[in-house]
Protein backbone atom coordinates (compact mmCIF):
# COMPACT_ATOMS: atom_id res chain seq x y z
CA UNK A 1 0.00 0.00 0.00
CA UNK A 2 2.83 2.36 0.82
CA UNK A 3 4.48 1.72 -2.57
CA UNK A 4 1.23 2.52 -4.41
CA UNK A 5 0.85 5.74 -2.44
CA UNK A 6 4.38 6.83 -3.31
CA UNK A 7 3.80 6.03 -6.99
CA UNK A 8 0.52 7.94 -6.99
CA UNK A 9 2.18 10.94 -5.34
CA UNK A 10 4.97 10.85 -7.92
CA UNK A 11 2.46 10.73 -10.80
CA UNK A 12 0.45 13.65 -9.42
CA UNK A 13 3.65 15.61 -8.86
CA UNK A 14 4.81 14.90 -12.41
CA UNK A 15 1.52 15.95 -13.98
CA UNK A 16 1.45 19.14 -11.92
CA UNK A 17 4.98 19.91 -13.07
CA UNK A 18 3.99 19.84 -16.75
CA UNK A 19 2.94 23.46 -16.57
CA UNK A 20 5.82 24.68 -14.42
CA UNK A 21 8.35 25.46 -17.14
CA UNK A 22 9.82 28.87 -17.80
CA UNK A 23 11.73 30.44 -20.69
CA UNK A 24 14.92 28.60 -19.77
CA UNK A 25 13.26 25.37 -20.93
CA UNK A 26 13.06 26.75 -24.48
CA UNK A 27 15.89 29.22 -24.96
CA UNK A 28 19.42 28.18 -25.99
CA UNK A 29 22.14 28.30 -23.34
CA UNK A 30 24.92 30.86 -23.18
CA UNK A 31 23.00 33.87 -24.49
CA UNK A 32 22.23 37.07 -22.63
CA UNK A 33 18.94 38.93 -23.09
CA UNK A 34 18.15 42.62 -22.98
CA UNK A 35 16.38 43.21 -19.64
CA UNK A 36 14.35 46.09 -21.10
CA UNK A 37 12.49 43.68 -23.40
CA UNK A 38 9.41 42.21 -21.66
CA UNK A 39 9.18 38.45 -21.34
CA UNK A 40 5.98 36.73 -22.47
CA UNK A 41 4.92 35.96 -18.88
CA UNK A 42 5.26 39.61 -17.85
CA UNK A 43 2.62 40.58 -20.43
CA UNK A 44 0.33 37.58 -20.92
CA UNK A 45 0.24 36.58 -17.25
CA UNK A 46 1.54 33.00 -17.50
CA UNK A 47 4.60 31.12 -18.64
CA UNK A 48 4.68 29.89 -22.23
CA UNK A 49 3.06 26.44 -22.26
CA UNK A 50 1.38 26.80 -18.88
CA UNK A 51 -1.86 27.76 -20.64
CA UNK A 52 -2.81 27.92 -24.30
CA UNK A 53 -2.25 31.47 -25.48
CA UNK A 54 -5.43 33.32 -26.40
CA UNK A 55 -5.25 35.58 -29.43
CA UNK A 56 -5.93 38.77 -27.51
CA UNK A 57 -2.99 38.10 -25.19
CA UNK A 58 -0.83 37.14 -28.15
CA UNK A 59 -1.63 40.50 -29.76
CA UNK A 60 -0.88 42.32 -26.49
CA UNK A 61 2.55 40.72 -26.31
CA UNK A 62 3.43 41.53 -29.93
CA UNK A 63 2.40 45.14 -29.36
CA UNK A 64 4.52 45.28 -26.22
CA UNK A 65 7.55 44.04 -28.17
CA UNK A 66 6.91 46.58 -30.90
CA UNK A 67 6.91 49.32 -28.30
CA UNK A 68 10.02 48.07 -26.50
CA UNK A 69 12.30 47.02 -29.37
CA UNK A 70 13.87 49.00 -32.21
CA UNK A 71 14.30 45.70 -34.04
CA UNK A 72 10.54 45.32 -34.53
CA UNK A 73 7.94 47.11 -36.61
CA UNK A 74 4.35 45.87 -36.29
CA UNK A 75 1.52 46.38 -38.75
CA UNK A 76 -2.09 45.26 -38.88
CA UNK A 77 -2.59 43.77 -42.34
CA UNK A 78 -6.31 43.02 -42.09
CA UNK A 79 -9.16 41.77 -39.95
CA UNK A 80 -10.75 38.33 -39.58
CA UNK A 81 -14.50 37.78 -39.88
CA UNK A 82 -14.65 38.04 -36.09
CA UNK A 83 -12.84 41.38 -36.30
CA UNK A 84 -9.54 40.15 -34.85
CA UNK A 85 -6.42 41.89 -36.16
CA UNK A 86 -4.06 40.08 -38.50
CA UNK A 87 -0.54 41.03 -37.48
CA UNK A 88 2.77 41.03 -39.29
CA UNK A 89 6.01 41.92 -37.52
CA UNK A 90 9.01 43.00 -39.56
CA UNK A 91 12.06 42.06 -37.50
CA UNK A 92 15.56 43.09 -38.51
CA UNK A 93 18.44 45.30 -37.39
CA UNK A 94 17.72 48.96 -36.56
CA UNK A 95 20.00 49.94 -39.46
CA UNK A 96 17.91 47.89 -41.89
CA UNK A 97 14.71 49.41 -40.54
CA UNK A 98 16.05 52.84 -41.51
CA UNK A 99 16.13 51.80 -45.18
CA UNK A 100 13.50 49.05 -45.19
CA UNK A 101 11.62 50.29 -48.25
CA UNK A 102 14.75 50.50 -50.39
CA UNK A 103 15.68 46.96 -49.24
CA UNK A 104 12.24 45.73 -50.25
CA UNK A 105 12.26 47.31 -53.70
CA UNK A 106 15.80 46.08 -54.36
CA UNK A 107 14.84 42.58 -53.27
CA UNK A 108 11.86 42.52 -55.64
CA UNK A 109 14.22 43.01 -58.59
CA UNK A 110 15.31 39.38 -58.16
CA UNK A 111 11.85 38.30 -59.34
CA UNK A 112 12.14 40.20 -62.62
CA UNK A 113 14.64 38.79 -65.15
CA UNK A 114 14.97 42.28 -66.66
CA UNK A 115 16.36 43.72 -63.41
CA UNK A 116 17.65 40.78 -61.37
CA UNK A 117 21.19 41.02 -62.75
CA UNK A 118 21.70 44.35 -61.01
CA UNK A 119 21.21 42.92 -57.49
CA UNK A 120 24.37 42.25 -55.47
CA UNK A 121 23.48 38.94 -53.79
CA UNK A 122 26.70 39.01 -51.77
CA UNK A 123 25.46 42.05 -49.86
CA UNK A 124 21.66 41.84 -50.00
CA UNK A 125 19.65 40.61 -46.98
CA UNK A 126 17.60 37.42 -47.30
CA UNK A 127 13.85 37.54 -46.58
CA UNK A 128 12.43 34.92 -44.21
CA UNK A 129 8.66 34.62 -43.64
CA UNK A 130 7.82 32.73 -40.43
CA UNK A 131 4.15 31.77 -39.98
CA UNK A 132 2.35 30.02 -37.13
CA UNK A 133 -0.68 27.77 -36.64
CA UNK A 134 -2.83 28.20 -39.74
CA UNK A 135 -4.96 25.50 -38.13
CA UNK A 136 -6.07 27.05 -34.85
CA UNK A 137 -6.16 23.78 -32.93
CA UNK A 138 -2.52 23.10 -33.84
CA UNK A 139 -1.41 25.68 -31.29
CA UNK A 140 2.20 24.78 -30.52
CA UNK A 141 3.34 26.94 -33.47
CA UNK A 142 1.67 30.13 -32.21
CA UNK A 143 2.84 29.45 -28.64
CA UNK A 144 6.40 28.84 -29.89
CA UNK A 145 6.07 32.16 -31.69
CA UNK A 146 5.95 33.90 -28.30
CA UNK A 147 9.39 32.51 -27.50
CA UNK A 148 10.77 33.22 -30.98
CA UNK A 149 9.55 36.82 -30.93
CA UNK A 150 11.16 37.33 -27.51
CA UNK A 151 14.41 35.78 -28.72
CA UNK A 152 14.56 37.99 -31.83
CA UNK A 153 13.82 41.12 -29.79
CA UNK A 154 15.94 40.45 -26.71
CA UNK A 155 18.86 38.15 -27.53
CA UNK A 156 22.27 39.80 -27.46
CA UNK A 157 25.61 38.91 -28.99
CA UNK A 158 27.43 38.70 -32.34
CA UNK A 159 25.33 35.81 -33.69
CA UNK A 160 21.95 37.53 -33.34
CA UNK A 161 23.47 40.79 -34.61
CA UNK A 162 24.61 38.95 -37.73
CA UNK A 163 21.23 37.29 -38.19
CA UNK A 164 19.38 40.59 -37.95
CA UNK A 165 21.78 42.39 -40.24
CA UNK A 166 21.52 39.75 -42.96
CA UNK A 167 17.83 38.89 -42.62
CA UNK A 168 14.45 40.53 -42.91
CA UNK A 169 12.14 38.36 -40.80
CA UNK A 170 8.45 38.67 -41.62
CA UNK A 171 6.77 37.14 -38.60
CA UNK A 172 3.09 36.18 -38.57
CA UNK A 173 2.29 35.06 -34.99
CA UNK A 174 -1.14 33.63 -35.88
CA UNK A 175 -2.31 32.74 -39.37
CA UNK A 176 -5.78 31.92 -37.98
CA UNK A 177 -6.82 34.14 -35.04
CA UNK A 178 -10.45 33.00 -34.93
CA UNK A 179 -9.54 29.30 -34.88
CA UNK A 180 -6.77 29.82 -32.33
CA UNK A 181 -9.23 31.64 -30.07
CA UNK A 182 -11.81 28.86 -30.37
CA UNK A 183 -9.24 26.19 -29.50
CA UNK A 184 -7.52 28.01 -26.64
CA UNK A 185 -10.90 28.70 -25.06
CA UNK A 186 -11.76 25.01 -25.21
CA UNK A 187 -8.43 23.71 -23.87
CA UNK A 188 -8.08 26.29 -21.11
CA UNK A 189 -11.68 26.00 -19.88
CA UNK A 190 -11.38 22.22 -19.63
CA UNK A 191 -7.94 22.05 -18.02
CA UNK A 192 -7.94 20.46 -14.57
CA UNK A 193 -5.84 21.58 -11.62
CA UNK A 194 -4.17 18.17 -11.86
CA UNK A 195 -3.55 17.75 -15.58
CA UNK A 196 -5.15 14.67 -17.11
CA UNK A 197 -3.18 13.03 -19.93
CA UNK A 198 -6.01 10.56 -20.64
CA UNK A 199 -6.82 10.79 -24.39
CA UNK A 200 -10.51 10.38 -23.50
CA UNK A 201 -10.51 13.52 -21.36
CA UNK A 202 -12.80 16.24 -22.70
CA UNK A 203 -9.82 18.62 -22.94
CA UNK A 204 -8.43 16.54 -25.82
CA UNK A 205 -11.70 16.15 -27.70
CA UNK A 206 -13.05 19.43 -29.04
CA UNK A 207 -16.66 19.75 -30.07
CA UNK A 208 -17.29 20.41 -33.77
CA UNK A 209 -16.01 22.44 -35.53
CA UNK A 210 -13.00 22.72 -33.24
CA UNK A 211 -10.32 25.30 -33.82
CA UNK A 212 -8.93 23.99 -37.10
CA UNK A 213 -10.94 26.31 -39.33
CA UNK A 214 -11.62 30.02 -39.53
CA UNK A 215 -14.97 31.64 -38.66
CA UNK A 216 -16.77 30.12 -41.65
CA UNK A 217 -15.19 26.69 -41.08
CA UNK A 218 -12.83 27.07 -44.03
CA UNK A 219 -9.44 25.35 -44.04
CA UNK A 220 -7.12 28.31 -44.57
CA UNK A 221 -4.28 26.01 -45.57
CA UNK A 222 -6.12 25.22 -48.81
CA UNK A 223 -6.68 28.87 -49.67
CA UNK A 224 -3.23 30.21 -50.59
CA UNK A 225 -3.89 29.97 -54.34
CA UNK A 226 -7.55 30.97 -54.62
CA UNK A 227 -7.24 33.38 -51.65
CA UNK A 228 -10.95 33.86 -50.95
CA UNK A 229 -10.75 34.53 -47.19
CA UNK A 230 -9.61 37.79 -45.53
CA UNK A 231 -6.77 36.01 -43.71
CA UNK A 232 -5.44 34.67 -47.01
CA UNK A 233 -5.82 37.93 -48.91
CA UNK A 234 -3.89 39.86 -46.28
CA UNK A 235 -1.16 37.22 -46.26
CA UNK A 236 -0.83 36.99 -50.05
CA UNK A 237 -0.65 40.77 -50.32
CA UNK A 238 2.36 40.86 -48.00
CA UNK A 239 3.94 37.84 -49.70
CA UNK A 240 3.73 39.56 -53.07
CA UNK A 241 5.03 42.83 -51.63
CA UNK A 242 8.15 41.09 -50.31
CA UNK A 243 8.68 37.82 -52.24
CA UNK A 244 10.38 36.02 -49.32
CA UNK A 245 13.11 33.48 -50.01
CA UNK A 246 11.86 31.00 -47.41
CA UNK A 247 8.46 30.54 -45.76
CA UNK A 248 8.05 28.22 -42.78
CA UNK A 249 4.63 26.86 -41.88
CA UNK A 250 4.25 25.38 -38.37
CA UNK A 251 1.56 22.70 -37.94
CA UNK A 252 0.62 19.71 -35.78
CA UNK A 253 -0.16 16.07 -36.59
CA UNK A 254 -1.52 13.06 -34.69
CA UNK A 255 -0.55 12.57 -31.06
CA UNK A 256 1.19 9.24 -31.72
CA UNK A 257 3.55 10.71 -34.33
CA UNK A 258 6.84 12.52 -33.64
CA UNK A 259 8.05 15.55 -35.63
CA UNK A 260 8.15 16.04 -39.40
CA UNK A 261 10.00 18.55 -41.55
CA UNK A 262 10.25 19.01 -45.32
CA UNK A 263 11.12 17.68 -47.83
CA UNK A 264 8.16 15.39 -48.12
CA UNK A 265 7.57 12.21 -50.12
CA UNK A 266 9.92 12.55 -53.17
CA UNK A 267 7.40 11.05 -55.62
CA UNK A 268 4.72 13.58 -54.63
CA UNK A 269 6.41 16.82 -55.71
CA UNK A 270 4.70 18.95 -58.35
CA UNK A 271 6.71 18.50 -61.58
CA UNK A 272 6.61 22.25 -62.15
CA UNK A 273 8.78 22.76 -59.05
CA UNK A 274 12.50 22.86 -59.99
CA UNK A 275 14.72 20.13 -58.57
CA UNK A 276 16.95 22.85 -57.14
CA UNK A 277 14.09 23.73 -54.81
CA UNK A 278 14.17 20.24 -53.33
CA UNK A 279 17.97 20.28 -53.07
CA UNK A 280 17.84 23.47 -51.00
CA UNK A 281 14.99 22.04 -48.90
CA UNK A 282 17.06 18.95 -48.13
CA UNK A 283 20.04 21.11 -47.22
CA UNK A 284 17.91 23.10 -44.79
CA UNK A 285 16.65 19.81 -43.38
CA UNK A 286 20.15 19.02 -42.15
CA UNK A 287 19.93 22.06 -39.86
CA UNK A 288 16.61 20.90 -38.41
CA UNK A 289 17.91 17.36 -37.86
CA UNK A 290 20.96 18.66 -36.01
CA UNK A 291 18.87 20.95 -33.81
CA UNK A 292 16.41 18.20 -32.88
CA UNK A 293 19.26 15.74 -32.23
CA UNK A 294 20.74 18.19 -29.74
CA UNK A 295 17.59 18.15 -27.60
CA UNK A 296 16.89 14.44 -28.12
CA UNK A 297 13.64 14.78 -30.07
CA UNK A 298 12.46 12.12 -32.52
CA UNK A 299 11.65 13.17 -36.09
CA UNK A 300 11.14 11.97 -39.65
CA UNK A 301 11.39 13.51 -43.12
CA UNK A 302 10.91 12.68 -46.83
CA UNK A 303 7.81 10.58 -46.20
CA UNK A 304 4.10 11.02 -45.66
CA UNK A 305 3.61 14.62 -46.76
CA UNK A 306 3.39 15.97 -50.30
CA UNK A 307 4.67 19.03 -52.14
CA UNK A 308 2.10 18.99 -54.93
CA UNK A 309 -0.90 21.32 -54.57
CA UNK A 310 0.23 24.95 -54.77
CA UNK A 311 -2.60 26.15 -52.55
CA UNK A 312 -0.90 25.24 -49.26
CA UNK A 313 1.55 27.24 -47.19
CA UNK A 314 4.40 24.82 -47.75
CA UNK A 315 3.91 24.68 -51.54
CA UNK A 316 2.67 28.10 -52.68
CA UNK A 317 6.17 29.53 -52.12
CA UNK A 318 7.62 26.78 -54.35
CA UNK A 319 5.92 28.23 -57.42
CA UNK A 320 7.03 31.76 -56.52
CA UNK A 321 10.82 31.33 -56.48
CA UNK A 322 10.80 30.66 -52.76
CA UNK A 323 11.24 27.61 -50.50
CA UNK A 324 8.20 26.44 -48.53
CA UNK A 325 8.89 24.36 -45.42
CA UNK A 326 6.23 22.39 -43.57
CA UNK A 327 6.78 21.43 -39.91
CA UNK A 328 4.42 18.96 -38.23
CA UNK A 329 4.62 18.40 -34.47
CA UNK A 330 2.76 15.56 -32.73
CA UNK A 331 -0.11 17.27 -30.92
CA UNK A 332 -0.86 17.14 -27.22
CA UNK A 333 -4.30 18.61 -28.10
CA UNK A 334 -4.35 20.09 -24.65
CA UNK A 335 -1.78 20.39 -21.87
CA UNK A 336 -0.58 16.75 -21.80
CA UNK A 337 -1.66 13.52 -23.40
CA UNK A 338 -0.62 9.89 -23.37
CA UNK A 339 0.95 8.65 -26.60
CA UNK A 340 2.80 5.57 -27.86
CA UNK A 341 6.00 7.53 -27.17
CA UNK A 342 5.08 8.38 -23.58
CA UNK A 343 3.26 11.35 -22.12
CA UNK A 344 3.40 14.23 -24.59
CA UNK A 345 3.36 17.63 -22.88
CA UNK A 346 2.36 20.95 -24.39
CA UNK A 347 5.69 22.64 -23.50
CA UNK A 348 7.55 19.82 -25.27
CA UNK A 349 5.58 20.42 -28.48
CA UNK A 350 6.31 24.15 -28.22
CA UNK A 351 10.04 23.57 -27.75
CA UNK A 352 10.33 21.45 -30.90
CA UNK A 353 8.75 24.20 -32.98
CA UNK A 354 10.89 26.89 -31.39
CA UNK A 355 14.07 24.89 -31.97
CA UNK A 356 13.22 24.49 -35.67
CA UNK A 357 12.34 28.16 -35.94
CA UNK A 358 15.89 28.84 -34.76
CA UNK A 359 17.39 26.21 -37.08
CA UNK A 360 15.47 27.80 -39.96
CA UNK A 361 16.90 31.21 -39.10
CA UNK A 362 20.40 29.79 -39.01
CA UNK A 363 19.93 27.90 -42.29
CA UNK A 364 18.50 30.95 -44.04
CA UNK A 365 21.53 32.97 -42.95
CA UNK A 366 24.14 30.38 -43.87
CA UNK A 367 22.44 29.78 -47.23
CA UNK A 368 21.65 33.45 -47.90
CA UNK A 369 23.53 33.80 -51.19
CA UNK A 370 22.29 30.44 -52.47
CA UNK A 371 18.69 31.39 -51.75
CA UNK A 372 18.99 34.80 -53.38
CA UNK A 373 20.67 33.26 -56.42
CA UNK A 374 17.96 30.61 -56.61
CA UNK A 375 15.28 33.29 -56.68
CA UNK A 376 17.04 35.02 -59.59
CA UNK A 377 17.56 31.74 -61.47
CA UNK A 378 13.95 30.64 -60.87
CA UNK A 379 12.48 33.59 -62.77
CA UNK A 380 15.08 33.55 -65.52
CA UNK A 381 14.45 29.84 -65.93
CA UNK A 382 10.71 30.49 -66.11
CA UNK A 383 11.16 32.51 -69.30
CA UNK A 384 13.37 29.79 -70.77
CA UNK A 385 10.71 27.17 -70.03
CA UNK A 386 7.97 29.41 -71.43
CA UNK A 387 9.82 29.75 -74.73
CA UNK A 388 9.80 25.93 -75.11
CA UNK A 389 6.14 25.52 -74.18
CA UNK A 390 3.85 24.78 -77.17
CA UNK A 391 1.07 26.60 -75.31
CA UNK A 392 1.65 30.31 -75.72
CA UNK A 393 -1.34 31.75 -73.86
CA UNK A 394 -4.57 30.96 -72.05
CA UNK A 395 -7.76 32.63 -73.20
CA UNK A 396 -10.77 32.72 -70.90
CA UNK A 397 -14.16 34.37 -70.71
CA UNK A 398 -17.77 33.52 -70.02
CA UNK A 399 -21.28 34.85 -70.38
CA UNK A 400 -21.26 34.65 -66.60
CA UNK A 401 -19.45 37.90 -65.97
CA UNK A 402 -19.20 37.26 -62.24
CA UNK A 403 -17.18 34.07 -62.79
CA UNK A 404 -14.90 35.82 -65.23
CA UNK A 405 -14.42 38.73 -62.83
CA UNK A 406 -13.51 36.49 -59.90
CA UNK A 407 -11.01 34.44 -61.90
CA UNK A 408 -9.44 37.69 -63.04
CA UNK A 409 -9.41 38.85 -59.42
CA UNK A 410 -7.49 35.73 -58.37
CA UNK A 411 -4.90 36.21 -61.12
CA UNK A 412 -4.40 39.87 -60.28
CA UNK A 413 -3.96 39.05 -56.59
CA UNK A 414 -0.86 37.02 -57.52
CA UNK A 415 0.42 39.73 -59.90
CA UNK A 416 -0.06 37.57 -62.99
CA UNK A 417 0.10 39.50 -66.28
CA UNK A 418 -3.34 39.56 -67.92
CA UNK A 419 -4.39 41.37 -71.11
CA UNK A 420 -7.58 42.07 -73.03
CA UNK A 421 -7.76 40.77 -76.63
CA UNK A 422 -7.87 43.29 -79.45
CA UNK A 423 -10.68 41.39 -81.21
CA UNK A 424 -13.22 38.63 -80.66
CA UNK A 425 -12.34 35.05 -81.53
CA UNK A 426 -13.88 31.60 -81.83
CA UNK A 427 -11.95 28.51 -80.68
CA UNK A 428 -13.34 24.96 -80.93
CA UNK A 429 -16.77 26.39 -81.57
CA UNK A 430 -16.76 28.63 -78.51
CA UNK A 431 -16.92 32.39 -78.89
CA UNK A 432 -14.75 34.75 -76.88
CA UNK A 433 -16.03 38.33 -77.25
CA UNK A 434 -13.27 40.90 -76.93
CA UNK A 435 -15.19 42.92 -74.36
CA UNK A 436 -15.57 39.99 -71.90
CA UNK A 437 -12.46 37.87 -72.47
CA UNK A 438 -8.91 37.93 -71.18
CA UNK A 439 -5.54 36.54 -72.30
CA UNK A 440 -2.83 35.21 -69.98
CA UNK A 441 0.46 34.79 -71.88
CA UNK A 442 2.82 32.10 -70.66
CA UNK A 443 5.86 34.19 -71.61
CA UNK A 444 6.10 36.05 -68.32
CA UNK A 445 8.05 35.68 -65.03
CA UNK A 446 4.96 34.06 -63.46
CA UNK A 447 5.08 31.24 -66.04
CA UNK A 448 5.24 28.42 -63.48
CA UNK A 449 2.39 29.87 -61.42
CA UNK A 450 0.28 30.26 -64.56
CA UNK A 451 0.96 26.63 -65.53
CA UNK A 452 0.15 25.47 -62.02
CA UNK A 453 -3.16 27.34 -61.97
CA UNK A 454 -4.42 26.60 -65.48
CA UNK A 455 -3.07 23.06 -65.49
Amino acid sequence: MKRISILLAFTISSLSAFSQVDLSYYLPDGITYNPSIPTPASVVGHEVGEWHISHDRLVNYMMALDKASDRISLEVTGQTYENRPLLLLTITSPANHQKIESIRTEHLKLSDPATSGSVDTKAAPVVFYLGCSIHGNEPSGANAGLVMAYYLAAAQGPEIDKFLQNTIVLFDPSFNPDGLTRHSGWANSRKSKLISPDPNDMEHNEAWPGGRFNHYWFDLNRDWLVAQLPESRARITKFQQWKPNVLTDHHEQGTNATFFFMPGEPTRVNPITPERNQELTRKMGEYHAKALDQIGSLYFTQEGYDDFYYGKGSTYPDVEGSIGILFEQASSRGHAQESVNGILTFPFTIRNHFVTMLSSLKAVNDMREELLQYQRDFYKGALTEAAKDPVKAYLFGSRDKAKTYHLLEILMRHNVEVYTPSSSSTISGKSYPAESSYIVPVNQPKYRLVKGMFG
